[in-house]
């Protein structure tokens, strides 16, 4: 694809760039134009937090994909330019993780394409291995479990996953997840434990991207429930759920519910019904005044499903049924 050609269509639902005319432009873009473009992720990262994935975040992404390239039209330094690039690719994979939390796959794989593409023109190693942890996430949404095994091996490969603990604990977690998805017990708990243990290692201060802020001890013990429910081992899937949950800033509203969702699912396993409702319920509080992210959407209707398989009679599900069926089908 030429590279003309890529500006006019990467950005997909996004305005089209708009190029400032000769008079306008100033005659030189700079690391502080990088750095000011790139600070907006923290905006992001924060309505992302509190709300999940939405329409307006990923519009959001993709308006900030046009500014980045649209720069690309101006004069820069080719580090400068191969920053903006990296800028663009980071932008680009927040609007991939938005669509994949609100279940729209077929944008969210468009973006990780064009991602894939602005990370690799960038050079930035770090910009990769968010793509292929995002395509990892997709597969698996995608029930394509195989997939997310690989891509979480192509990302443990990179260069910053090497580098960095950090990076290298969350490739090993996701390779964990799809790996359990697949029945493969053993490599889910061996790359579950490298997880943990790569983690122990990774340093709280060092420098890293806005989007990585996510994880840490609490995300990695949110993975780890889901990957100990699909695997049966329920009583442990609630014990590293409420890990998850004390750790896990209020904030983190999204991350919160989820892990409420895997604490509800190891309760139901254990034939706690009442506590597991119980559980459940809270995630429509905890979220109210907001949408319901498709992703949480979906494990609540994984809830559902698994609840009147196991106690179709019980009072209290029910009771859940009756009360949150609107709710988390319209919400």
């Amino acid at each position: 694809m030429k590279r003309r050609e890529f500006f006019t269509t990467a950005t997909g639902t996004a305005a089209a760039v708009v190029v400032p005319s000769a008079a306008a432009r100033p005659n030189r873009v700079g690391t502080s134009d990088v750095i000011r473009l790139r600070d907006g992720m923290a905006d992001l990262v924060s309505l992302d937090q509190a709300q999940g994935g939405h329409v307006e975040l990923e519009r959001l992404a993709l308006a900030r994909v046009s500014k980045a390239l649209g720069l690309q039209q101006l004069s820069a330094t080719q580090r400068v330019r191969q920053r903006l690039f990296g800028v663009a690719a980071d932008y680009m994979s927040a609007a991939a993780w938005s669509a994949v939390d609100a279940r729209g796959f077929d944008r969210a794989q468009s973006h990780l394409e064009q991602a894939l593409y602005l990370a690799g023109m960038a050079q930035d190693s770090t910009a990769l291995f968010e793509v292929w942890n995002l395509h990892a996430i997709l597969a698996r949404q995608r029930l394509d479990f195989a997939a997310s095994v690989d891509a979480a091996m192509a990302a443990r490969a990179s260069t910053v996953a090497r580098r960095d603990p950090m990076f290298a604990s969350l490739a090993h977690a996701r390779a964990a997840v799809g790996q359990a998805k697949l029945g493969e017990r053993q490599s889910a708990l061996r790359s579950l434990g490298s997880a943990h243990e790569i983690l122990a290692k990774a340093s709280a201060d060092r420098p890293r991207p806005t989007w990585m802020a996510f994880y840490g001890p609490a995300d990695l013990n949110a993975l780890t429930a889901i990957v100990l429910n699909d695997l049966k081992d329920a009583l442990e899937a609630e014990a590293a759920s409420h890990k998850a949950l004390a750790l896990t800033p209020e904030q983190f509203r999204r991350n919160r519910a989820m892990a409420l969702m895997s604490l509800a699912l190891a309760q139901l396993q254990q034939g706690d019904i009442e506590q597991a409702c119980a559980t459940a319920g809270q995630v429509f509080t905890l979220m109210a005044g907001d949408p319901l992210p498709g992703r949480l959407r979906s494990r609540l209707g994984d809830f559902h499903r698994a609840l009147i398989t196991r106690a179709p009679d019980a009072t209290a599900a029910r009771e859940w049924a009756d009360r949150h069926r609107q709710d988390w089908t319209t919400a």
